[in-house]
């Protein structure tokens, strides 16, 4: 969606509905120009690769804690399981891009409509990053683990599936994230009509 598009949304929505409709709708309407945008194909790739990094080193440094053999070399993980190989490699798809954008815009909209504060709604959005990234890491050691028992698992619905699964796991954590930064600081506002 262009600037332009962005724009005209506004415009119009402001023109139909008014000013005082346009305190409540400027969220929906800008949240969408947002999340609607395409990124370019340049700078895609460069935050794409990077997280294709992060995830495969992560995945490999989980793997080796919890004691599996495995060999990282670039974004390809190897795991031996009885001195057999099981070759994992961690694609674009596999990135983390698609979580990481989905955490942002559930940050977005959860901090504009939970949070007070703007240094609260700042750090819930900034939290998506590094769970979307832990989260992602921690699907890719469990498909290495499974990997081990049939090759098959890393490859088509299983491997969706996979993926799926980790996204409750991570809105669980997301929504404590929530819970932790709403009650960091009590407003004194509120304890005095407690009391």
């Amino acid at each position: 969606m262009s600037a332009g598009i962005a724009l005209s949304l506004f415009g119009t929505a402001w023109l139909l509905f008014g000013t005082a409709a346009m305190r409540w709708l400027w969220f929906p309407i800008a949240f969408t120009c947002v999340f609607a945008q395409t990124l370019s194909e340049v700078l895609l790739n460069k935050v794409t690769f990077q997280m294709q990094d992060i995830a495969a080193y992560g995945a490999h440094f989980l793997l080796t804690v919890i004691g599996t053999e495995v060999d990282r070399n670039g974004n390809t993980l190897t795991v031996w399981s009885d001195g057999v190989a099981h070759p994992l490699n961690v694609a674009e798809a596999c990135s983390g891009m698609r979580m990481l954008v989905a955490f942002l815009a559930l940050g977005v909209f959860l901090a504009y409509t939970n949070l007070k504060g703007w240094w609260q709604r700042s750090l819930l959005v900034l939290c998506g990053v590094p769970i979307a990234i832990l989260v992602n890491m921690i699907r890719i050691a469990s498909m290495g683990i499974l990997t081990q028992y049939d090759q098959n698992f890393v490859d088509g619905e299983f491997h969706e599936l996979v993926g799926v699964l980790w996204m409750l796991p991570a809105l669980f954590l997301y929504m404590g994230t929530l819970w932790v930064i709403r009650n960091l600081i009590v407003d004194e506002t509120e304890v005095k009509h407690a009391v």
